[in-house]
């Protein structure tokens, strides 16, 4: 039987009264309870947060005191309740949608927020209606005036307060405006004053619990002691798994799609984690699996036919995180850029993560590392004397990144890489085994760029362009120096649902310096001869023999000319 997947959902009541599959995350409510009063947990996009502190709302919600057995007596928290359930009165904010475009519009817009979310909260708890009118008639109507206000109104009764997508804004104003990031958090700003009376009202007990979700720290540093009774729950061991998928849940959740489609469970879960698996917020954490991005694939997969989704990443998905990768200016472009052209080149970069971000000593390699490992575009790979490694954690991220590193190599060289060309030469190679429109496309990208010296020529680097240029096709499943049998070819093109391919293939890239190709006119074939003895002992090994429709290539640059050679099998010769 096909799951009732909640993808999109994110109101926990919807989720468990309309039959919804859901994972239950209740047996955490202990945990952050035990943790602190008041807790902070980041993580990327679209990875299961707003769905959490729903669920939180609910249990903590004096009003859903009669739902309580029907929400939650199936699962953890129903059948061990911390005592504290149904205890609280719940101001609910979220700060997405908030335009950046100018200072007045991010001021309205906050002011609103704050405005809907105390006047739902009145409603909701019946206070007098007079009061309602009140909040209206405000004589300096700030967000912080606004707070106060409500806070006034309260006798006994505790708030429970949740802030969802804290600095869904701010992130994005960051990357626009420094200036006024700066303005609106440092002191006298009116973020930083709301913040303040949300701590004043914690001392004074009117605020008894709190959670606030959002994606990086920045606007949590900027705002210091209006923040500094906040736990940070973000990088610790004990919260790695509270919010996504871990390979056991993720598990459960393609049971069904096993039973109904001839597709083998461990087939589709090695699938499941090359594509959105990876994340890692702690030190020995287990690797998590982004909830939307698996809820989106199993969604989508046409089971009749055991196909695919033609895209493996949801568009929404894509295009949050193609706003989140405007950050990649905050700073020195180009040092980012450098950070950006490691990762793809080596796989890994290494810093020291930063709890902190100081913007008046400024933003360097580390605070931008940093930066990428809480918006989810590295992942913690481990640790030697407090210096962490990180890696792009999964195929979905990788694809963002080639297709941000072709914007960039076409903004610092002046020129387009025509995207439909590139298309039209993976094409070539899928279906009539002809690489000759990509050979023609890297020639023609490669003059360009040597006559604006783009880059201190070597075969990573080149080879890095190569597999940009192949990320602009969604045909091929794309690996970039394989483990294959303890050996690594530089790039395999493997067949992906839901495309047919008639043709996988195998490229081993050979760079022969222009200026030793001129001093050796020899060079050129000895890297040929190279490439060819390198290919013929990768087709010796058995995951490459048990490879169907596979062709081998060697392409041999010198960074303008380009020559392609069929490397055959020899049982094809």
């Amino acid at each position: 039987m096909k799951l009732k997947l909640p993808y999109g959902i994110s109101h926990y009541k919807t989720v468990i009264e309309e039959g919804y599959t859901y994972v239950d995350k209740t047996g955490w409510i202990q945990t952050l309870e035990d943790a602190s009063r008041y807790n902070l947990i980041m993580r990327p996009r679209r990875f299961g947060k707003s769905l959490f502190v729903s669920m939180l709302a609910y249990y903590y919600d004096i009003k859903a005191k009669d739902d309580f057995n029907r929400l939650f007596g199936h699962l953890a928290a129903g059948q061990n309740p911390t005592g504290n359930q149904n205890r609280y009165q719940i101001l609910f904010l979220e700060f997405s949608g908030i335009s950046t475009d100018d200072p007045q519009s991010i001021y309205s817009a906050f002011n609103n927020k704050i405005t809907l979310a105390i006047a739902t909260f009145l409603k909701k708890y019946h206070y007098p209606a007079e009061s309602l009118d009140r909040l209206y008639q405000l004589d300096s109507p700030t967000p912080a005036d606004k707070l106060n206000y409500l806070l006034s109104l309260l006798d006994d009764q505790k708030i429970y307060l949740i802030i969802d997508e804290y600095d869904h804004f701010a992130n994005a104003l960051l990357a626009e405006d420094l200036h006024y990031f700066c303005k609106i958090m440092g002191k006298g700003g009116f973020v930083r004053a709301f913040y303040e009376s949300i701590k004043a009202a914690t001392q004074q007990g009117s605020i008894d619990r709190l959670i606030i979700t959002g994606v990086t720290p920045i606007m949590l540093d900027s705002l210091t002691s209006g923040f500094n009774m906040v736990e940070n729950l973000s990088l610790l061991p004990a919260f790695n798994e509270a919010i996504g998928l871990t390979q056991a849940e993720t598990t459960s959740l393609i049971y069904p799609l096993t039973e109904q489609c001839a597709i083998n469970a461990d087939t589709l879960m090695a699938t499941l984690k090359d594509w959105y698996n990876g994340y890692v917020f702690a030190s020995k954490g287990q690797p998590m699996y982004n909830a939307n991005m698996v809820l989106y694939f199993l969604k989508h997969v046409d089971a009749k036919n055991c196909a695919f989704p033609e895209e493996m990443l949801d568009e929404n998905i894509a295009s949050d995180y193609r706003n989140i990768m405007r950050m990649f200016s905050i700073g020195d472009r180009d040092t980012n850029y450098a950070v950006l052209e490691e990762l793809i080149s080596e796989g890994e970069v290494t810093a020291q993560q930063r709890r902190k971000f100081d913007f008046d000593k400024g933003f360097d390699r580390e605070d931008f590392i940093s930066l990428l490992c809480y918006m989810g575009f590295v992942s913690l790979a481990g640790s030697e004397f407090g210096v962490q490694r990180f890696r792009i954690p999964n195929h979905v991220i990788k694809r963002l990144y080639f297709a941000y590193f072709k914007v960039e190599i076409e903004r610092k060289n002046q020129f387009s890489i025509p995207p439909q060309k590139l298309q039209q030469a993976v094409t070539a190679l899928a279906l009539h085994n002809d690489i000759e429109p990509l050979r023609h496309e890297i020639q023609s990208i490669l003059m360009v760029l040597s006559n604006r010296d783009f880059m201190q020529m070597d075969e990573k680097h080149l080879k890095v362009l190569l597999v940009t240029l192949l990320y602009q096709s969604s045909i091929y499943f794309i690996k970039s120096e394989p483990e294959v049998n303890h050996k690594y070819p530089d790039i395999l093109l493997l067949e992906r649902s839901p495309y047919p391919v008639k043709h996988q293939h195998l490229i081993e890239l050979k760079y022969c310096k222009k200026s030793e190709r001129k001093k050796h006119p020899h060079l050129w074939d000895d890297k040929r001869t190279e490439g060819i003895q390198q290919v013929q002992g990768y087709q010796q090994l058995p995951d490459i023999q048990i490879l169907e429709k596979l062709s081998c290539w060697v392409i041999v640059t010198d960074g303008e000319d380009v020559a392609a050679e069929n490397v055959a099998f020899a049982s094809q010769r």
